[in-house]
């Protein structure tokens, strides 16, 4: 049910964040802001919950996509509802590591319905208090470490509810070449997208742009403002602001700071999705509709994107533009990730003709994507794994290996099927079949070496490793369809690229 409906004038970037947070957002926006007089009230959108907390978030979604211009006033009353405070907890990992709290998923779940009261009781009150993030490490493949956060449970809890509820207003908002964190998108289809792309239209130049730190210096600021452009509700942007302030808790020392939101929380993904959608998203959809004057394709996963061009000089024009863009919004590019390379169906005859050598390649979701031809000649994008993946993976598998060195063949054989079955399903896109098979005979050197150092007279001769392979690693296969006939399918003809 929808009450007191007004509108705001503008949902455009704004220019400077102001030092009160409580002024409506769109008030200092690229334009006109709101006309005098109008209250806040009047130009929100209220929001009833009546029957089932899916209906509720309906009627937000179908608010949300009939007027963008519309702003919610009250939002948190589906945030605590017990209902979907219990589906965020059945929706988390039962094995994930435990917060700064101790709280574990299983421990939490012996009285479940007596802590969620509890907690949405909280939150409704105001009495939540978001709780420091747990610092930990992952290995990158480049070698260096990339920081990560863990949440105290109740904080997943409710920020994955929040994302629920606030997913149900921003993927009406969101452009289509946008696919990181969104439901019903994939990385493969963010992948058909770019080939498509690249392959049927005008694309000679390629920028691979990579953010630097993005997620270690988004502002806080300018976050709050772009959440104000759709969330009225100060209640829900006080709780994003207490996740925010939190800060990270590492070897007993708790630190905050007014930049970056810390990569494990639920609600991170989302927030980069937002604040990418204002800094860049609609900026450069209105950049080509206004200045490009040739093609210009755009796909973009998280913090990672890539555009084609068909012409060099808006290419470079373009890069200029958004490393001023981003330095408005505090934001920069990588200085060594980011390159502009020739490529495309013409890249080969004219590096050739010119004696530059074969066309450069770039990495995007785990594929280094080249130039190459069918074998009936037409020019095509190939995709193989990336090399710094594949010696990750495999690096890895060595590791588990030598830890299990002792364990039975059968769970050895199985863990490897589970292996070699997930390489296959994310890696396995036409043409890349090459690189499938040399992956599936590295894991099998690894497990027959590991094999005969279980003691010192161990020997596994190649037949009967040829029977452990042929019982428990799959054959190489390719999982995926091609581009353009999985992209045709997905969009039924509307582009995403565009």
């Amino acid at each position: 049910m929808v009450n007191g409906r007004g509108k705001s004038d503008s949902l455009v970037v704004p220019g400077k964040p102001p030092n009160n947070a409580g002024r409506p957002a769109a008030e200092a926006g690229e334009g006109s802001g709101l006309a005098k007089g109008n209250s806040l009230e009047r130009n929100a959108l209220r929001t009833q919950s009546r029957g089932g907390a899916s209906s509720a978030l309906e009627r937000v979604r179908q608010a949300a996509r009939k007027d963008r211009k519309q702003r919610f006033t009250t939002l948190l009353h589906h945030v605590y509802e017990v209902d979907r405070l219990r589906t965020a907890y059945l929706a988390l990992k039962r094995d994930a590591a435990a917060g700064v709290d101790g709280e574990t998923w299983r421990h939490y779940g012996e009285a479940l319905e007596d802590h969620l009261q509890d907690l949405s009781g909280r939150l409704k009150r105001g009495a939540y208090r978001a709780q420091p993030v747990r610092r930990a490490y992952i290995p990158k493949t480049d070698g260096r470490l990339r920081p990560l956060g863990v949440p105290t449970l109740e904080d997943k809890i409710v920020q994955r509810a929040m994302v629920e509820v606030l997913n149900a207003i921003y993927e009406a908002d969101f452009l289509g070449f946008s696919y990181g964190f969104r439901a019903k998108r994939s990385p493969h289809q963010a992948l058909d997208a770019l080939t498509v792309g690249i392959t049927m239209r005008k694309v000679n130049w390629v920028l691979d742009a990579d953010l630097r730190s993005f997620f270690d210096t988004l502002d806080h600021g300018w976050l709050v403002r772009f959440i104000e452009h759709r969330v009225a509700d100060r209640r829900v942007v006080r709780l994003i602001q207490k996740w925010l302030k939190a800060g990270v808790l590492e070897d007993g020392k708790r630190s905050a700071s007014e930049v970056g939101t810390v990569q494990g929380g639920s609600v991170s993904p989302l927030l980069a999705n937002v604040y990418l959608h204002y800094a860049f998203d609609l900026w450069v959809q209105r950049w080509r509709q206004r200045q490009a004057r040739g093609d210009v394709v755009v796909v973009r996963w998280a913090d990672d994107f890539v555009l084609g061009f068909q012409h060099r000089h808006e290419a470079e024009r373009f890069l200029t533009e958004l490393r001023e863009r981003f330095a408005r919004f505090g934001l920069g590019l990588h200085p060594e990730k980011t390159r502009l390379i020739e490529f495309g169906r013409f890249a080969e005859q004219n590096r050739r003709e010119r004696g530059v050598g074969k066309p450069q390649t770039f990495n995007f979701l785990g594929f280094t994507h080249s130039c190459a031809k069918t074998r009936k000649g037409k020019f095509t994008v190939l995709r193989q794994t990336m090399r710094q993946r594949w010696q990750a993976k495999l690096k890895e598998v060595k590791a588990e290996l030598w830890r299990r060195l002792h364990d039975p063949i059968p769970e050895t054989g199985a863990y490897l099927r589970s292996v070699v079955m997930g390489h296959f399903r994310y890696y396995g896109v036409p043409m890349n079949g090459s690189a499938l098979g040399a992956f599936h005979v590295a894991v099998v050197r690894l497990w027959r070496w590991t094999l005969q150092r279980r003691s010192q007279t161990a020997r596994v001769p190649w037949a009967r490793m040829s029977r452990y392979v042929a019982r428990w690693l799959p054959s190489p296969r390719i999982c995926h369809p091609y581009p353009l006939v999985r992209l045709g399918v997905v969009t039924q003809g509307k582009s995403r690229m565009r």
